[in-house]
């Protein structure tokens, strides 16, 4: 266990050590919040594979494949899905805009003041998530060093926080990298082929489970559907995979670097699934009705694994929930900097340009402050909140409910209105989070309560409905807003949007 123990603090001092390395790379803005858009396919491959495989697709997939076997695999194949739907379909457009957030997107598309109001949700969404990955590797501190929850919390995230502050993107990309490569060895090369042999194989896991394990459809259909509706489109539209997307050097490898980390993640999902199933069968007496699913992840790394090896799994565990709790906050700090703060003071009648372009030092810093900031909050929130998972289902209910219609309409539709983009925001976020209370409260009666499905649903048809209607009864996007997005999108505009300040561009 002191191999383990010491495998794991290794890890974590290379953390700190990637962010050093980082800050040497860090000149301007664009370097500290999108990696100077220079990645290459190899950085941009592993960047883009290691924010989407977090705690839930690496720790939890595992449980889901001892729980329902073979089955298991869908929540993290659908992610997979939507990494590949974005790179073979938009991530090229998106690299060609030369933009910091999705926000500034839709202001450039549209013209329209009012879409800014997606900043809000964005940010609600991304700080969420961070102090989710922050809670959730922050137990694997309690189970390895004995802590308390508060202390590992403290002591994760202030790692987090030190190699996201002080390089930005690149201190996060090459962290990234290294999670990357540990995750895989970590995975494919160790949990899989031992737990296969501990469990006899497939053959040998055959003659011992349910037969129903081995169904595709065995976690129920329902259930299927979700994940497709929530991670899949979720993934199309999030700040945080949108931010990786500008750090790829050209469409190419955002498309290409994208689709191969989108064919990883499949296989992933396919590898969790069967370690889960694989551990059915050699270690039957986990008691998951207690202790939850997301144990059965250690349990094989402690009980399964050789020691010395099972540090390394520990520390994939640990890498895959840093790697999503950093491309998180500097995600929120982005939104909060360019989108949030200059939308709030426009309702005071003041205009804020938050981009120092004369001095790329003092813009960087500023940009330091930000993630040092929203982290500190992350942190706190994960520390005084038991469950923060009912506040990200609500932020990622309205973010697909809500948002999904405008932007993806505004990529795909060239009738599309910023005023019909505005409305069907509105009504799709009101809407969501409407239904969400009366489902949590029990107005509606649910035995899902707050992860009911119907309000993305619903949230998703009324935001479609209104945003074609609006559209189509409304004048169409001014003709020089309509030409200078034209222009961009075909790469004609090969300069970069100064963050804060997208309506300029138009």
């Amino acid at each position: 266990m002191a191999l383990n123990i010491a495998i794991v603090a290794i890890y974590l001092v290379a953390m700190l050590a990637f962010g050093w390395w980082g800050k040497s790379r860090t000149k301007n803005n664009s370097d500290f919040l999108v990696a100077g858009r220079r990645l290459g396919p190899f950085l941009y491959t592993g960047t883009m594979a290691a924010v989407v495989l977090g705690g839930a697709s690496t720790v939890g997939g595992v449980g889901l494949g001892y729980k329902f076997g073979i089955s298991g695999m869908w929540l993290v194949v659908a992610i997979g899905v939507g990494v590949l739907l974005l790179s073979l379909l938009f991530a090229g457009t998106i690299q060609k805009l030369k933009i910091y957030t999705v926000s500034q997107m839709l202001s450039l598309r549209y013209g329209q003041e009012a879409t800014k109001t997606s900043g809000i949700v964005m940010l609600a969404y991304t700080l969420m998530l961070c102090a989710t990955s922050t809670g959730a590797y922050a137990t694997i501190f309690v189970v390895l060093f004995g802590w308390e929850r508060w202390l590992a919390i403290a002591v994760g995230g202030a790692i987090v926080l030190v190699y996201s502050t002080i390089g930005g993107m690149w201190s996060i990309t090459l962290a990234d990298q290294v999670q990357f490569v540990i995750k895989t060895v970590g995975v494919f090369f160790l949990m899989l082929p031992f737990a296969l042999n501990a469990a006899g194989g497939l053959d040998g896991i055959r003659a011992r489970v349910d037969a129903s394990f081995f169904q595709l459809d065995g976690i129920g259909i329902q259930t299927i559907i979700t994940y497709f509706v929530v991670y899949t489109l979720g993934l199309l539209i999030g700040q945080d995979i949108w931010q990786r997307v500008f750090t790829a050097k050209n469409p190419t490898v955002a498309r290409w670097g994208g689709s191969t980390a989108g064919i990883y993640c499949i296989l992933y999902g396919v590898a969790g699934a069967l370690i889960g199933l694989a551990a059915r069968v050699a270690l039957p007496d986990i008691d998951v009705a207690t202790l939850g699913k997301d144990v059965v992840y250690a349990e094989v790394a402690t009980h399964i694994l050789p020691i010395g090896i099972g540090g390394i799994v520990m520390a994939a565990a640990v890498a895959a929930m840093m790697s999503t709790a950093s491309g998180a906050l500097i995600a929120a700090a982005t939104v909060a900097r360019a989108d949030v703060v200059p939308f709030v003071a426009s309702w005071f009648g003041k205009t804020i340009d938050t981009s120092d372009t004369d001095n790329p030092e003092h813009d960087v810093k500023a940009n330091r402050y930000w993630v040092l900031g929203l982290g500190v909050v992350a942190v706190l929130i994960a520390m005084i909140t038991q469950d923060v998972v009912v506040a990200l289902t609500i932020a990622y209910d309205i973010l697909v409910g809500g948002l999904l219609v405008a932007i993806l309409g505004g990529l795909v539709w060239k009738r599309g209105t910023g005023i019909g983009a505005a409305w069907s925001m509105a009504v799709g976020c009101v809407l969501t989070l409407t239904l969400l209370i009366l489902y949590s409260t029990g107005a509606i009666p649910s035995a899902d309560g707050v992860y009911a499905n119907e309000p993305i649903y619903y949230g998703l048809a009324a935001s479609l409905v209104v945003y074609i209607v609006v559209s189509l009864s409304t004048k169409p996007t001014p003709a020089a807003i309509r030409t200078a997005w034209d222009a961009r999108v075909a790469g004609a505009k090969l300069d970069e949007v100064p963050e804060g300040a997208a309506s300029s561009a138009n």
